[in-house]
């Protein structure tokens, strides 16, 4: 029988490794074109974005198509309202979807596209304006545009310059960078946002921190003169790691754990007043659970208490960081 060579497995590895890399590298040099390119085209098409009445339509074919979907999807949930239409399915009834007063956002790397050519004479009849997004200046679609977006002429990743890779990777930054520029040009707030994504992660980072904080009996207080035992105590019944210090109905400090570990001595004979540490971190209420967050992130803690927003002293909750952090996976 005749041996079948083969290759080595660290050495098949290493190959796969650097195809990918290679992969992403011819990307990410093309990226770089496209920040080169951007120009005033770019800015009046924000402008058209930002200032239009009706929907933003997005059209595109194939791979075009399929970019053309998130990038509606993209600018629908930063405040521009936008859908995407089939251009084949277009020319068999769905024209109807584009009316008076839309803009209309059509993707073709070739800008030859022949299945775009009923959207386009559609949008000329009615008068719908176009942002062209194509590799060729002098195309059809470019003709037929009132803003022309270039992208920079990229090989595609794939080996034989044929799959869109690189191509259709510039039109999905170039989609993002349009929609976060007429985002901001809108003056989209936090509060907006929240409205366009009352569910999942971003919904729950974007509402108000009582809407997660614990508060009533859940919360861990104690008087400056509790005896640390107690204190350990009333840390452990409600576990959240920490236990607020209040004089006058007064936040004046906090023991978490961390001041259990550097007191240990003092634990037996010591007071939460003796342990605590002062004039801790807190947040009022209103305060968005993505800036609650950001805090305990920067500061390496656990738990905040959560102030009334009329008494920045007085504490009416507490937020751990694992309610926060579950957010994030919602």
């Amino acid at each position: 029988m005749t041996a079948v060579a083969t290759v080595p497995i660290d050495r098949e590895l290493e190959s796969i490794l650097a195809i990918g890399r290679e992969v992403i590298a011819t990307e990410a040099r093309a990226l770089g074109q496209l920040v080169d390119t951007l120009d005033d085209d770019f800015s009046r098409a924000v402008q058209l974005l930002a200032a239009t009445k009706q929907r933003v339509i997005v059209s595109g074919m194939g791979k075009s198509g399929h970019i053309g979907r998130k990038i509606a999807a993209t600018l629908a949930s930063t405040g521009t309202p936008a859908l995407f239409v089939h251009p084949a399915e277009a020319a068999h009834g769905d024209l109807g979807m584009i009316i008076r007063g839309d803009l209309l956002l059509i993707l073709s790397n070739s800008g030859t596209t022949p299945e775009l050519r009923a959207v386009v004479e559609h949008a000329e009849a009615i008068g719908c304006p176009i942002i062209a997004v194509a590799s060729q200046r002098t195309s059809p679609l470019m003709r037929s545009a009132a803003v022309r977006l270039i992208l920079p002429q990229a090989r595609e990743a794939c080996p034989v310059n044929i799959a869109p890779t690189t191509s259709t990777t510039l039109m999905l930054a170039l989609g993002d960078a349009l929609a976060i520029a007429a985002m901001r040009v809108r003056g989209q707030t936090r509060e907006g946002m929240r409205l366009l994504h009352p569910g999942g992660s971003i919904g729950g980072r974007l509402q108000p921190v009582q809407a997660l904080m614990h508060s009533g009996s859940n919360l861990p207080l104690v008087a400056p003169e509790t005896p640390m035992a107690e204190a350990i105590i009333e840390m452990t019944r409600k576990s959240y790691g920490i236990a607020g210090v209040i004089k006058d109905g007064a936040l004046i400090g906090v023991v978490t754990d961390g001041d259990l570990r550097r007191h240990a001595d003092d634990l037996l004979h010591g007071t939460a007043g003796d342990v605590m540490t002062p004039d801790p971190k807190v947040v009022q209420e209103g305060t968005l659970c993505e800036d609650a967050l950001a805090i305990l992130e920067e500061y390496r803690i656990t738990a905040l208490f959560v102030t009334a927003h009329d008494a920045p002293d007085r504490p009416v909750g507490l937020i751990h960081i694992h309610d926060l952090t579950r957010l994030r996976h919602a």
